[in-house]
């Protein structure tokens, strides 16, 4: 009896998946303030290991070579980021007269609209009022708790840079922590996994960067050449918001739309807005993701969808930019180990024939 394998029935394995599952969930929003720089640590040391061991092949001291990396990483972020907030800035001036002309604008439509329908355009005005009151009232109880996170992210941005150069520095002891951990027959599939893991990350991650960098030439670009102001910002933001998948570009393109309403003097520009924007995630989706960002690794549009969206609820904004990365591990994993290969086929695109499904469906019948 001893030496028979334990079975378990079917709910038993589903009603622990479920229990473990939650259990991980509730660890991982309870401890986020933890998880999260360290996800992000991990994933930018994996990212910058290569330049470490180009300094390290120079005959430079790690120590040197890590500090060197970090520094040249520092600088490039910095220079980025003055760019950005020097639009920004000349944006956020411009703001409240581009909310005053945007709301005259709306009150104009309800107008038209109210007279075409024949309905009273007062009583749209007044519930227009009151949401305002409402978010407002909304805004300014918000601005405590946003003190609270920006507080929050100020210490994240400080503790990253201290938790990558650990990682890079303690890199050899950690892998080969891993490797012992899972004892000798399995150190050489946890050896490849992980190499894996590190080519994908490196892959995705630098892909991202280029896309992102050339999305935002395009999309500054096609606004300036529509003549719509500020179009350097908002081309760099709907290049940042397009990193999330699915979600962000509908996101993105919204802002330059409103510019563009209260801006010109005819709403066409927006739709001219909305075509520029339509042919560049065309050329995104046909040339630039499959030939740059491309990664072994491929991940269905539904989950895609559904772990940004998780990922926000879980840990907000900072989840969204972690989902992709962390599903793609996941992914990676499950088609590496055995009993988990349905479910990384699950995660995957490749679609079965449904020739195929038909077979085994009626192989099943027989059976029953």
């Amino acid at each position: 009896m001893s030496g028979e394998e334990l079975k378990l029935p079917f709910y038993v394995k589903v009603t622990i998946f479920l229990v473990g599952f939650i259990a991980l969930l509730a660890i991982m929003y309870i401890a986020k303030s933890i998880i999260i720089p360290i996800v992000f640590s991990l994933i930018l040391a994996i990212v910058l290991h290569p330049v470490v061991n180009f300094f390290v092949r120079l005959k430079i001291n790690r120590v040197i070579a890590i500090t060197i990396t970090l520094l040249i990483t520092f600088f490039v972020i910095a220079a980025f980021g003055a760019v950005l907030f020097s639009q920004a800035s000349r944006f956020s001036d411009s703001w409240p007269l581009l909310v005053e002309k945007f709301t005259t604008l709306l009150n104009q439509t309800i107008t038209d609209a109210a007279d075409y329908f024949d309905k009273d355009p007062q009583k749209i005005h007044e519930w227009i009022t009151k949401a305002q009151g409402e978010l407002i009232n909304t805004s300014t109880a918000a601005i405590g708790q946003t003190l609270v996170v920006l507080g929050n992210g100020l210490v994240i941005l400080l503790l990253i840079p201290f938790y990558i150069f650990m990682i890079l520095f303690y890199q050899p002891l950690l892998l080969e922590s891993i490797q012992r951990l899972v004892g000798p027959n399995h150190q050489s599939k946890v050896k490849e996994i992980v190499t894996q893991i590190k080519t994908v990350i490196q892959h995705y991650l630098v892909g991202l960067a280029i896309e992102a960098g050339l999305m935002a030439i395009m999309n500054t670009a096609a606004l300036l050449i529509l003549g719509i102001e500020y179009a350097i910002i908002l081309g760099i933001l709907a290049a940042l918001l397009n990193v999330i998948p699915y979600i962000g570009g509908i996101v993105a393109v919204a802002l330059p739309m409103m510019v563009a309403l209260v801006t010109k003097s005819t709403p066409w520009y927006a739709f001219y807005v909305i075509v520029a924007y339509y042919v560049i995630q065309l050329i995104d989706n046909n040339y630039i993701v499959p030939y740059i960002v491309a990664s072994k690794v491929k991940i269905n549009a539904l989950f895609s969808i559904i772990v940004v969206l998780a990922g926000n609820v879980l840990w907000g904004i900072p989840g969204m930019f972690l989902s992709m990365p962390l599903l793609a591990i996941v992914k990676l994993m499950c088609d590496n180990i055995e009993p988990l290969k349905p479910w990384g086929f699950l995660l995957g695109d490749t679609m079965p024939s449904i020739l195929k499904i038909k077979k085994i469906s009626k192989k099943s019948d027989i059976n029953n």
